[in-house]
């Protein structure tokens, strides 16, 4: 193998237990104790001695988010190397949380540490006809997550404004932010892609909002999922 081929494509040497190589692949440092919940199918390849159970004892919870349509399918990840996740060439973005939450879109989860906690909440403010499902799956704790964004993401500072976000285009906020559905009957057909009236979500307070170039390709009247 020719050593410029690996020099510019090869490994990265980050010890940080997750990080990116390149934009579209997220690499995680596994060790003992070190447990993931990971997107099921998303490992792509690994490094070391490294078991993937597609049933983690979070069954439970995972049936009660199918039952709210936002289902994230998970599987827990043991052992020690290096990890290698990636959902068919989106953007991934790597979050260390500490202390804080993060409400996410579920379809946007790749991983995150299984000492973090994690439910499904209602998004307050979004209603059945915002093309939006009512539903987001929030991660709280001292750890690491990894999500994913069709195509570059723009992270918005909530600190700044009040800030307005397409709903098919969010990935997720900061939790605790405080929320306000707005509507924009007579310029629906122009601006966002919604039921024919715009439909956003207005975010304010100490955090920030991660947004997709990429719209949510579900329903427009999907009341869930």
């Amino acid at each position: 193998m020719q050593s410029p081929l690996l020099q510019h494509y090869g490994q990265t040497q980050v010890r940080d237990r997750m990080s990116l190589h390149g934009s579209k692949i997220a690499k995680v440092i596994m060790g003992p104790g070190q447990d993931l919940m990971a997107r099921t199918g998303s490992m792509i390849a690994y490094e070391g001695l490294i078991d993937f159970n597609p049933n983690p004892p979070q069954l439970g919870q995972m049936a009660r988010s199918w039952a709210t349509g936002e289902g994230v399918p998970l599987m827990t990840a043991t052992g020690q190397g290096e990890l290698y996740l990636a959902d068919y060439g989106k953007e991934v973005i790597v979050v260390q949380l500490a202390g804080e939450g993060l409400s996410v879109n579920g379809k946007n989860i790749l991983a995150f540490d299984s000492t973090l906690q994690w439910t499904i909440e209602r998004v307050k403010g979004v209603s059945m006809l915002s093309g939006m499902g009512m539903f987001n799956v929030v991660i709280r704790g001292n750890g690491w997550v990894a999500l994913t964004s069709k195509g570059t993401p723009v992270v918005l500072d909530t600190r700044e404004a009040p800030t307005y976000v397409d709903t098919d285009a969010l990935v997720g906020f900061t939790d605790g932010l405080s929320i306000s559905p707005k509507r924009t009957a007579r310029f629906g057909s122009l601006i966002g892609r919604g039921s024919g009236e715009s439909f956003q979500l207005g975010f304010s307070g100490q955090g920030f909002v991660i947004v997709q170039p990429s719209e949510d390709a579900r329903p427009t009247f999907a009341v869930r999922g």
